[in-house]
């Protein structure tokens, strides 16, 4: 049974609007389901296009946050994984459909039915509810404090790196310093890469060599970028705006790979010529499964790679996210519930 018959949250209920407290009715916990404390929830640039309906997929009232460190309080009759008071981490989703191909093959993070957590109970609230086989272990060496981000933004970055069997021997460029390429760098760095960082920002080419980058370049500066041709194996973009996409697939080398994990809105460009004539590619990917996330924590902990994250009271969500928007986030933003009870 659960513990609750109501969440306290923070909800926007109309496109860009203010954070409210909201309170969400619920009933009796759900065979498979658990029901989580929330202690900390990283926000996310996803939550921000999910609440201002970049992306038109939004739906009111929102309770967004998908960042989610919690303690487990009750748990569904048919959960056996987690006992009352463990620590466990909930991602963008929920809950999948579990009898379709790409779950049963272990791709959940491709199910046509996942339940996006910002559109069922998010992480901005006293309690979140998840299917069991969305949620993951925090491991020893993790910190929980800082670990949300890693449910998102790491699992972003990090997943490409399985899926496209990236080696240890490749030369890599990250571009974008932000959320997601912060720990892009940190990744591909103890993954064993040659790591190059592109960026416009004179402070974060200091900050690029300081997370583990070996080189810098300049993303504005096209003669940079011309001088770099044939040199990378595998270019990751994390950023949400449009670039001379040319100029990067010029930079790999034949079967080179440019992968997107920003969300570029605008239709993006790029010349077919040389991708044919260097077998080169592109592709795109979503957050990981549940199992690559387990992985990746391991391999966070086991590296010692920790986001870095500025804390918030989970009162003080509006400043926190015009501290996102401003652009002045150093790297990723956290809410903390220590202390705190919302509504």
């Amino acid at each position: 049974m659960s513990t609750t018959t109501g969440i306290n949250a923070y909800a926007v209920l109309q496109a860009g609007g203010p954070f409210q407290p909201y309170r969400i009715p619920v009933g009796a916990l759900g065979a498979t389901e658990v029901e989580l404390d929330v202690l900390y929830c990283g926000i996310c640039h996803s939550d921000l296009s999910m609440i201002e309906n970049e992306w038109g997929l939004s739906q009111y009232p929102m309770i967004a946050g998908h960042e989610v460190i919690g303690r487990v309080a009750a748990t569904g009759k048919q959960v056996k994984r987690f006992a009352p008071g463990a620590i466990v981490g909930l991602g963008w989703n929920s809950g999948y459909c579990e009898i379709c191909h790409n779950c049963r093959m272990g791709d959940r993070n491709l199910c046509r039915e996942a339940r996006f957590t910002v559109l069922t109970n998010g992480g901005f609230a006293d309690k979140v509810r998840a299917d069991v086989n969305s949620l993951v272990a925090i491991p020893e060496g993790i910190d929980p404090v800082s670990a949300g981000p890693l449910l998102c933004g790491g699992i972003t970055v990090f997943n490409p790196l399985v899926q496209f069997d990236v080696k240890p021997t490749d030369r890599v460029a990250v571009v974008g310093i932000g959320g997601l390429g912060h720990l892009a760098v940190m990744f591909l760095n103890a993954w064993g890469c040659e790591v190059t960082a592109f960026t416009s920002s004179a402070y974060k080419h200091r900050d690029a060599l300081a997370l583990g980058a070996h080189s810098t370049l300049n993303s504005c500066d096209p003669a940079e970028i011309e001088a770099a041709a044939m040199r990378f194996d595998f270019i990751i973009s994390t950023v949400n705006v449009n670039l001379d996409w040319d100029l990067y697939i010029q930079a790999l080398k034949p079967k080179g790979r440019l992968h997107f994990v920003g969300v570029v809105v605008d239709p993006i460009q790029f010349t077919l010529l040389p991708m044919i004539l260097g077998q080169r590619t592109v592709s795109a990917s979503p957050v990981g499964s549940p199992a690559t996330m387990e992985t990746m924590l391991d391999f966070a902990a086991r590296h010692r790679i920790r986001p870095r994250v500025e804390i918030y009271p989970m009162h003080r969500i509006e400043s926190a996210f015009q501290h996102l928007k401003s652009g002045k986030a150093n790297y990723r933003v956290v809410l903390s519930r220590e202390g705190e009870n919302p509504g």
